[in-house]
């Protein structure tokens, strides 16, 4: 079996990453080589491939899915806002500048002959494309320039999988309001339906799938139920912002920034027995934590800036006053220094203050670093003083140097990018580097977590973190039961070999 299937949404976070990574799983476990592709990614989670490239996270939790290593070809444009106006663009991994919402609109048609390459090499390499779309095929608005829904659809003649998020409510609405939206031409790529986020007994929902399927003429092919996957989240509709917190010895505050980025290295974190992970977005929220994470972010400066409005960079600072662990990663770390300089205008031209919690001035230059690390801790103070030697591996994306001062202590000697350097800094009980993914090592993860319940005098021992690799692959094998159990895969098959020839068989 050759060929695509597309995976598009009635609206964004309708649930269309997830269901393409259980694609490519389910596919990949029957024996196919299948690769997952879309054209247009907007997300401020990124990642760095193997060869240097960036690439949006959804795309690399697909790829693992599907048991192979990312590629940038994968996602060949991410657009990471920096604003409520403007984005970076990434194209084939590779910044190409900020543009303006309205600038890149004009000129995205630009871009197909990248997109068209990237979904060839793929196409040359595996038997099956899952391609996601992106928010509503059905945005007028949108429509006549479109490179990701159905527009991509029609330039490499992918079948198509429509799903609406029925946990939101209004499910057959937004599925026959999409379909009745668009052109005939478009409609008829559409070969099957799917019900997401289903809570309850699927036979209560049969007279309203009957119906459906009478006023569109297009088959359900499945109704997902509701469940809950320790899988990667595109973007900050994320759930895990306002999942309850569950009761935990350990407490840790992870600041939810308003231009959060690649919040999923706290996932190992969160996933620990005995540990509460809650993102807090204002003082109230704060409380007493045992350990506060600053995450990286797309515009540090007016992150900072925020933080220092609403009162939270107060509370971390108290926090630390009191002795109690803070660790920043990328921009987390950045914000921490004693000042951000931006002379370019990358962010926002001239000098800001930073926190004052490590003695680190960083500047800001045009060129984004971009390459993946290994490394070790060094000799450590305060709270983390059993981690020396401790390893790990990682990568940083970041378009600023921070330079501790004299006789500052370096926090990691790391390896990448053809250097072996101490990077990031330690001071007390704050900590700061750039490894994104650096609590992916169970080892680190658990080092931070026995600190933590030693300083409240609780038992470290027994205290342990998933092999987070051998973690995910059980989820991803999850993620694939449920697929196989709700969604018509033989019907699935067909539309994937006969592509838009395959026909709507009702009933």
């Amino acid at each position: 079996m050759k060929g695509s299937i597309m995976i598009q949404g009635t609206m964004s976070n309708a649930g269309k990453s997830v269901l393409a990574g259980g694609l490519c799983r389910v596919l990949m476990q029957d024996g196919y080589r299948v690769a997952p592709f879309k054209s247009q990614n907007m997300a401020l989670n990124s990642f760095i491939t193997r060869d240097g490239l960036e690439m949006g996270r959804a795309q690399v939790m697909q790829a693992e899915a599907a048991g192979i290593e990312p590629d940038a070809a994968m996602n060949p444009i991410l657009l990471k806002p920096t604003n409520d106006t403007g984005s970076q663009v990434i194209v084939n991994g590779v910044p190409v500048g900020v543009m303006a919402a309205a600038e890149y609109y004009r000129r995205k048609k630009e871009y197909i002959p990248a997109i068209l390459e990237a979904y060839h090499k793929l196409q040359q390499k595996y038997d099956v494309i899952v391609i996601e779309g992106a928010g509503s095929p059905a945005e007028i608005n949108l429509k006549k320039d479109d490179i990701v829904n159905m527009g991509l659809a029609e330039l490499v003649d992918a079948p198509v999988l429509l799903a609406g998020d029925i946990d939101r409510g209004g499910v057959f609405a937004q599925i026959v309001g999409t379909i009745q939206l668009l052109e005939e031409k478009e409609r008829r790529r559409i070969k099957g339906t799917l019900i997401n986020k289903f809570r309850g007994d699927v036979s209560i929902l049969k007279p309203g799938l009957d119906m459906l399927e009478e006023k569109t003429g297009i088959p359900v092919l499945g109704v997902i139920p509701y469940f809950y996957l320790d899988i990667d989240d595109e973007d900050s509709l994320t759930e895990r912002f306002d999942r309850k917190e569950k009761q935990g010895l350990v407490d840790l505050a992870v600041i939810r920034l308003p231009r959060i980025s690649n919040f999923t290295d706290f996932a190992p974190l969160e996933s620990m027995d005995g540990v509460s992970l809650r993102y807090v977005s204002s003082p109230a929220e704060f409380k007493s934590p045992d350990g506060v994470l600053i995450p990286g972010s797309k515009n540090t400066i007016e992150d900072l800036l925020w933080m220092r409005q609403c009162g939270l960079e107060a509370k971390v600072q108290q926090h630390a006053g009191r002795g109690g662990l803070v660790f920043g990663i990328c921009g987390g770390y950045q914000m921490l220094g004693e000042v951000i300089e931006d002379p370019l205008g990358a962010e926002r031209k001239g000098s800001v203050k930073g926190m004052g919690l490590l003695p680190v001035r960083t500047v800001f230059e045009q060129e984004k670093r971009r390459t993946r690390v290994t490394g070790t801790f060094l000799e450590m103070q305060g709270l983390l003083g059993d981690m020396r030697g401790v390893s790990f591996e990682g990568y940083e994306i970041h378009m600023g140097k921070s330079a501790p001062e004299p006789g500052t202590l370096p926090l990691v000697s790391i390896s990448g990018a053809g250097e072996n350097a101490p990077d990031g800094a330690q001071h007390g009980n704050v900590y700061g580097c750039y490894i994104h993914g650096i609590f992916d090592a169970a080892e680190v993860s658990e080092g931070l977590v026995r600190a933590l319940l030693k300083k409240k005098g609780l038992n470290p021992e027994g205290v342990r973190a998933h092999d987070w690799k051998s973690y995910k692959e059980e989820q991803y094998d999850r993620l694939a039961d449920i697929i196989r159990h709700s969604v018509d895969m033989d019907a699935v098959r067909r539309i994937i070999e006969k592509g838009n020839d395959a026909p709507c068989v009702l009933g």
